[in-house]
């Protein structure tokens, strides 16, 4: 299923729904039966999905889209297909493969600076910052660390430029930065980046420097910290050289 990578499963999900709920109505079935139906196979195809969160998102675009267009905000049929257009320009396709716009809550790294203890300077780079809620979240646990971004997503790049004027943010290809002159790397991507990332690391990384990952394991390697947060989520702490597992 190469083809159905995200966000290609939300999209399929929602247009269908609405093309079953639009062809129930147009044979003269009850709406709530096309509600229902149409939110149905919403929930069918919540098996595209390769997370909780995008599962739930998935389950609820559906649903939501029809009290838009019912309720107060009356949002017309091309309406939706701007909606459609806007998302395409604000996540382009190719960083389709990597995550989607998923924040880093504001106090997510406090902890790891009892893991990790970077000069005052120190190079970080938030790879994938989105608008910004990563390098807000490395500011507040290194206030005095070279924070850096990237972002594919020019529009994004642009709101988080805004939001966070304390750091470097350019428009760009993670996979296509160099990360030698970082310390420390932080990543918010999908499990099926890790890979990639551990390959980058070790090509361009200097020994001691840091990979981090809030959430996604990079399976195979030992981590050299597992913090967990109040939400629990894992942050998962590497440094170079990375030891293989067995």
């Amino acid at each position: 299923m190469k083809l159905l990578i995200w966000p290609i499963p939300a999209l399929l999900a929602w247009g269908s729904s609405w093309l079953i709920f639009a062809g129930l109505k147009h044979v003269g079935a009850p709406e709530w039966v096309g509600l229902t139906v149409a939110t149905f196979w919403g929930g069918i195809l919540t098996s595209l999905a390769t997370t909780k969160m995008r599962r739930i998102l998935i389950l609820v675009g559906f649903p939501l889209s029809m009290w838009a267009v019912s309720g107060a905000l009356t949002m017309p049929p091309i309406g939706w297909l701007l909606l459609l257009g806007l998302i395409v320009v604000i996540y382009p396709r190719k960083a389709w493969k990597d995550a989607p716009l998923f924040p880093t809550p504001r106090r997510a790294l406090r902890q790891l600076p009892e893991h990790i203890t970077l000069l005052g300077g120190a190079r970080i780079l938030d790879a994938g910052s989105g608008l910004g809620d990563g390098l807000i979240a490395l500011r507040d646990a290194y206030p005095r660390a070279d924070l850096n971004g990237v972002e594919m997503s020019w529009p994004l790049r642009i709101i988080s430029a805004v939001r966070c004027s304390f750091a470097t943010i350019r428009q760009g290809d993670i996979w296509m930065v160099d990360w030698r002159s970082y310390d420390l790397v932080y990543m918010f991507q999908r499990p099926e980046s890790m890979p990639r990332a551990v390959e980058k690391a070790e090509a361009e990384m200097r020994r001691g420097a840091w990979l981090v990952s809030l959430e996604f394991e990079a399976i195979g390697i030992v981590p050299s910290a597992i913090i967990y947060g109040k939400d629990s989520r894992p942050i998962w702490v590497y440094q170079l050289p990375f030891q293989r597992r067995g």
